[in-house]
């Protein structure tokens, strides 16, 4: 869809095997490039890319700190990041733990990579909400646009429809 309205269309992602796996999504779109980076790392001259999209990455990082700074270091005055995250606090994670007694988590959750097994590997998964992930977006130069709530319930049966929560953010 971007490249619908974009000059340049550039696909950053840490994985070559993600890279290789959107190559194939991306064959009738040759014009869209693919490189292999960090978020905290980004190979852009400072204020010349005009949107940032990040979909699914942030909930993985403990501290987005340095990957806010460089996109804020990246975006042109009056350029916009979008975000859009899972939120460990939804509905049915929200009634698990009030049926445990257990207060949601603030720390990260360990969540398995595939099948469990006795070398297991994981992945943080963070619960970033709007409030306390503001300060830190203020800090890296970032404002806050406009913050949408969309998924609230996960069931299977509305899987197809559910939504993340998103956040518009704009350079200050």
């Amino acid at each position: 869809m971007l490249t619908r309205y974009a000059d340049k269309v550039t696909l950053a992602e840490p994985s070559q095997q993600q890279l290789d796996i959107g190559a194939e999504y991306l064959r009738d779109f040759p014009t869209v490039e693919r490189k292999l980076m960090q978020a905290d790392d980004l190979k852009f001259k400072d204020g010349s890319v005009d949107l940032v999209a990040v979909v699914r990455v942030l909930h993985h990082l403990p501290d987005p700190s340095a990957e806010f700074a460089e996109i804020s270091r990246i975006l042109e005055p009056g350029g916009y990041f979008f975000f859009e995250f899972a939120n460990y606090a939804n509905f049915k994670n929200r009634v698990k733990h009030i049926v445990k007694g257990k207060k949601m988590p603030l720390e990260p959750v360990d969540i398995p990579l595939g099948r469990q097994t006795a070398v297991t590997m994981f992945i943080p998964f963070v619960n970033i909400t709007p409030r306390p992930c503001a300060k830190q977006l203020a800090h890296a130069g970032l404002k806050v646009e406009k913050v949408l709530s969309v998924s609230n319930l996960r069931s299977p049966g509305l899987k197809k429809s559910s939504r993340k929560v998103a956040c518009w953010l704009s350079k200050a």
